[in-house]
């Protein structure tokens, strides 16, 4: 395959490559856009955005309208019911990438063809000699990365749809390259029950604990989750390590011979010396203590995923955290050249070779575009006739012409089928590395909360815990992980935040002094607009509401979405809660409830 053939050159010449891409990110957009366009101009759902003759790359902006998912599911749905015409892509779509994000309740569906997805191999290929050159060591030693699997989706058409991840460890490419550095055998990555996976993938790491250079997941939550299913496992891990047999639950056959090449004998002494680590009533450096050869904490803890840096620094003692890249279901955005930077100071950085991005001017602080953009926007449904109706108040600008400091929200055409697709992540630039651009992830503007006018947005409401919890530090308090919700049970409603907050030398429930604990929801109504604070001093919406839960509680959350089909490796915590069920689950687990005063404003 030509995939094969350049991931090959990646490994022998991959920072040169790098370096070209990045030199010539302008005159590669172009290139890939132009390819696109020649290959699947015939298509049926470009035929007719260009009249017989037409320059297709020319009026490719003028023609072709920007979309959401809602808009080309109609035809994502056809070729998933079986349809073979070239729909939306000329060469045969192979497969289907489940998105973590939902259309009517279910998962969208991203096309995918072969080619397609071996150039998404490329991209940990690069982060992969990235970080090696940048960190000294990781070349003399293995990678302990916790990866896990979600079963597979069969449309009525006969193609599979699965997560990428799931899509890329089953993979010959990820078999026969990273996966030959990484401490976990792969069936014990493929194992379908992630409880079964997580024991034996913690086991590997620990009895080859003078090996591991580098620890990490997916995502930051993956590798909290981790940690805490080793405080709970740690004793029955090491005796294993003990005796040299493996627990009898550990029933996957695959696992059981997986692990029987890597148990093979009693080791007392690595057992005592483990046991004696996770004896000490404080965790803090724990991963420092348990894998000493560790050089970096590898997961991505931009975006959402922010909330897990101070306790991954927390377990990590020291050890640089490394947010490797950033991307989504759609496409490949970038990856980070400095992976020594400071969690809050990462920016990646755009891969022009991953498909043609655009970038639509979002407002400064990272929100919406105009109203006048929303009710004009392109349809891919409108006849091509229309389409000069729908140019944006905000226009979106290519690769070359976005400015340092602004906000964009992505826009990408892809080599599977997806032409102007907006994405939904905003972006903030930062600089440029040569020619391409370098950002850092904003988090998305949805509106979380609400009640009768007010409108709080995820970042409004991260904003405000992140101000609220400096109170807790000088105690020793650390707020864990968070959610919320918009009570409405009672007139008037309240906003109810939910933490998970533990002392930083033990996991007992930190003692709850109620004074400081109503400063936290003072200081969190403070940092609300303008519009909140009206409603609150009229009595439209009452006092915030802060429960606290034991330590523990949002693992149980994350295990209530996994049962209901969320994937572990790809799990985000909900900044809001819209599930009866989950709210119930975390009020099981309240040990304390607070109130902001009846009056503030």
């Amino acid at each position: 395959m030509a995939c094969e053939k350049e991931i090959k050159e990646i490994y022998e010449n991959g920072m040169k490559i790098l370096e070209e891409l990045t030199s010539n990110a302008h005159e590669r957009q172009e290139q890939m856009l132009e390819e696109i366009l020649i290959r699947n101009a015939g298509t049926e759902y470009l035929s007719r955005f260009f009249v017989h003759g037409q320059n297709h790359k020319q009026n490719f902006k003028t023609n072709v309208p920007i979309v959401s998912y809602e808009d080309i599911k109609p035809y994502i749905d056809r070729i998933a019911n079986g349809e073979t015409s070239s729909i939306l892509f000329a060469d045969p779509i192979t497969q289907f990438i489940q998105s973590t994000g939902t259309s009517e309740g279910k998962p969208k569906l991203i096309p995918m063809t072969a080619e397609s997805f071996e150039k998404r191999m490329v991209k940990p290929l690069l982060v992969d000699l990235v970080m090696k050159k940048c960190i000294s060591g990781l070349d003399q030693g293995k990678s302990f990365y916790l990866f896990f699997v979600k079963p597979e989706m069969e449309t009525p058409s006969g193609l599979m749809a699965s997560l990428y991840t799931t899509s890329y460890f089953k993979s010959q490419i990820f078999k026969n390259g990273l996966a030959k550095f990484c401490t976990s055998p792969i069936d014990t990555i493929l194992c379908l029950d992630n409880k079964q996976s997580m024991y034996c993938q913690l086991l590997t790491g620990l009895l080859l604990r003078d090996e591991v250079v580098r620890i990490g997941s997916s995502f930051a939550s993956v590798l909290a989750r981790s940690i805490k299913f080793l405080e709970d496992y740690w004793k029955e891990l090491c005796s294993n390590i003990r005796t040299g047999y493996l627990s009898d639950w550990i029933a996957d056959p695959a696992c059981r011979n997986a692990m029987s090449s890597i148990l093979t004998r009693p080791e007392p002494e690595l057992a005592d010396l483990i046991q004696q680590i996770c004896e000490d009533k404080s965790w803090e450096g724990i991963i420092k203590e348990l894998w000493p050869e560790v050089k970096c904490i590898s997961s991505i803890v931009t975006g959402s995923m922010s909330q897990y840096i101070p306790l991954l620094e927390f377990y990590g003692g020291g050890i640089p955290l490394v947010s490797p890249n950033c991307g989504s279901s759609e496409a490949c955005f970038g990856i980070n050249l400095k992976p020594l930077s400071k969690p809050f100071d990462v920016s990646y950085t755009i891969l022009p070779n991953m498909a043609y991005f655009e970038f639509l001017p979002v407002n400064n602080d990272g929100g919406g575009m105009s109203r006048e953009f929303e009710l004009r926007g392109a349809s891919a449904t409108e006849s091509s006739e229309s389409t000069n109706e729908t140019t944006p108040v905000n226009k979106p600008v290519d690769l070359a012409n976005v400015k340092i400091g602004r906000y964009y929200e992505v826009v990408v055409t892809t080599l599977a089928g997806l032409y102007r697709y907006r994405v939904g992540d905003v972006l903030k630039v930062t600089g440029f590395y040569n020619k391409s651009p370098q950002f850092q992830f904003v988090e998305r503007q949805n509106v979380v909360l609400s009640i009768d006018l007010d409108k709080t947005t995820e970042v409004d409401l991260s904003k405000a815990i992140t101000k609220a919890k400096l109170v807790l530090e000088p105690l020793g308090i650390m707020l864990t992980t968070y959610s919320s919700y918009a009570d409405t049970s009672l007139t008037p409603g309240r906003y109810v935040l939910f933490w998970e907050l533990k002392m930083k030398g033990s996991n007992d429930v930190p003692k709850l002094d109620a004074k400081i604990m109503e400063e936290c929801c003072g200081i969190v109504e403070e940092s609300f607009d303008f519009t909140y604070k009206s409603l609150r001093k009229a009595g439209v919406i009452s006092a915030l509401e802060l429960r606290v839960v034991k330590h523990g509680t949002f693992d149980e959350l994350m295990d209530f979405y996994v049962s209901k089909g969320a994937s572990i490796s790809q799990y985000k915590p909900p900044c809001c809660l819209k599930s009866e069920e989950a709210v119930k689950l975390l009020n099981l687990g309240m040990v304390g409830t607070f109130f902001s005063p009846k009056t503030m404003f």
